[in-house]
This record gives C-alpha cells, sequence and structure tokens, in this order.
C-alpha cells in the first residue's frame, strides 16, 4: 500500500510541475532582427593601432543553466547559444598594453536547446526535449519575471584593462545585463591564428547578481541554479599586421 501511494504520489508531482511550468506549442524561429534593432557602434576606439572585428560566422558563445531545487532529478539543465554575436578588439602596434575590447549579443535571439549542443555536452544533457518543452522553456527563462528580454534585450561586456601575455590575459570587464552593470576579472586564452585573433574562456554569472530572482515552481521544489555558466570562442579578424607586430605577438606566445 505504501508503494503504491509513493507511486501515486510521484506521478501528481509530475503532473503539478508540469502544469506549472506550462506548454505554450510549438517554438517559432526567432524573427530576423531589424537594422533599427541592431547595436549601433557607441565604442570610441583610439587612433592608430589596429581594429579587428568579430568574425561572427567563426565564433560562439554559449550559456548553461542546471536545475535545482527538491525535486531537481525531475527537471532538466538548458543551454542556450547566440546565433549572432557583434565585437571588436582593438589592440596597439606593438604588445596588448592599453587594448580593448567589446562584444554583445541579443537575449531574445537565443537559441535553447538545440538537439545537436545538448548531444556534445553529455549525459547531464542527454534527456531529449520535445518543441513544447523548448517553448516553455523560453517563455519562463526569457520572460518578464526572469530575464525580461523583452525590455532589456542586450548583453554587452567592455574590457577595462587587460593584463597578462599571450596566451593567457586577465581581463578587467564591465558585464551590463538586465539593466545593470557588474564588474569581473575573467582568465582566458587568446593568441594569432592565421591572421586574426582567437580567444576562449569560461566563466560563471550569478543572476541575482543582476536583479534577477531565478525561475522557480511550488515553493523552490523545482528552480533554476541562480548561476549560469558561459563558455565563449570568438575569431576577431582584421588585415594582416605590420610584420613588427606579428614578430612581437610570436615572441610573447613562445
Amino acid at each position: 500500500m505504501l508503494m503504491a501511494f509513493a507511486h501515486s504520489t510521484r506521478w501528481i508531482l509530475v503532473c503539478l510541475l508540469l502544469t506549472a511550468c506550462g506548454q505554450s506549442g510549438p517554438p517559432q524561429p526567432p524573427a530576423p532582427v531589424p537594422e533599427a534593432e541592431t547595436e549601433t557602434e557607441t565604442e570610441v576606439w583610439p587612433q592608430g593601432g589596429q581594429l579587428a572585428r568579430l568574425d561572427a560566422a567563426r565564433s560562439s558563445l554559449r550559456i548553461r543553466v542546471f536545475s535545482a531545487g527538491r525535486a531537481a532529478a525531475l527537471g532538466h539543465n538548458h543551454v542556450l547559444t547566440a546565433p549572432w554575436l557583434q565585437g571588436a578588439l582593438w589592440t596597439p602596434l606593438e604588445g596588448l598594453e592599453g587594448a580593448r575590447f567589446s562584444l554583445s549579443l541579443r537575449l531574445d535571439e537565443l537559441e535553447i536547446d538545440r538537439p545537436q549542443e545538448r548531444a556534445a555536452l553529455g549525459p547531464a544533457f542527454a534527456t531529449p526535449l520535445d518543441a513544447q518543452a523548448i517553448a516553455g522553456t523560453r517563455e519562463h527563462m526569457l520572460g518578464p519575471d526572469n530575464l525580461d528580454a523583452a525590455r532589456h534585450p542586450w548583453v554587452r561586456m567592455h574590457s577595462i584593462g587587460i593584463q597578462g601575455t599571450p596566451p593567457e590575459l586577465r581581463v578587467d570587464v564591465d558585464i551590463e545585463l538586465h539593466g545593470r552593470h557588474q564588474r569581473r576579472v575573467l582568465p582566458l586564452r587568446a593568441w594569432r591564428e592565421a591572421g586574426a585573433w582567437r580567444t576562449q574562456g569560461t566563466f560563471t554569472v550569478l543572476q541575482s547578481d543582476f536583479g534577477v530572482t531565478p525561475y522557480s515552481v511550488l515553493g523552490g521544489l523545482l528552480a533554476v541554479q541562480d548561476a549560469l555558466q558561459i563558455d565563449f570562442d570568438l575569431s576577431l579578424g582584421s588585415a594582416d599586421p605590420p610584420a613588427h607586430q606579428v614578430l612581437v605577438e610570436q615572441a610573447a606566445v613562445r
């Protein structure tokens, strides 16, 4: 009898969770961003040196979101990917002292739980999700009670200072999310590759630091962790640098 009661209770809980999460029908592909809604270049770059623009086709940014709460096992981890990024890196003619970069993306363009992305992340993301589940995740995570992508569509990052020698760098950055700013020091790797800068890194931000309350239902029985794990792989291309600059960078990497 106890086993039957436990079995029934589990199914009631699952039904409640599904009802709370809500179903929104099949997701629609993101609408093209009108020209007026693209990021306007506001960064004032120094004279001289070299400006490398981000190559969106060769760059990626991924956000991992993890389930939490007492019933976390009934939830799912999620992965959000940015199909479009904008950014630039300015470097002096020699070395990286005074170098600056910017990066931006739109929350309302994020793609959620693409099957190939979930498969690449291993067992913690192995559960396949159907179209309705993905639509529900988008509605809650990017809706007005959470990241509120309609009111705060842009995520922006600007460097304040860069320390270190390629390929190992530490970058002091200002991150803008949900209309708030936070400073972080990010470790990353950067090097030149086929005439372009390549940079990779991983860092974590807390939603609560930006005034966002992580999604939860049933008094936190099922919830989303406060921490968002972000990893990126960026390519910033430019015209071939002067020969003396290449020699300086190659010597620094060695």
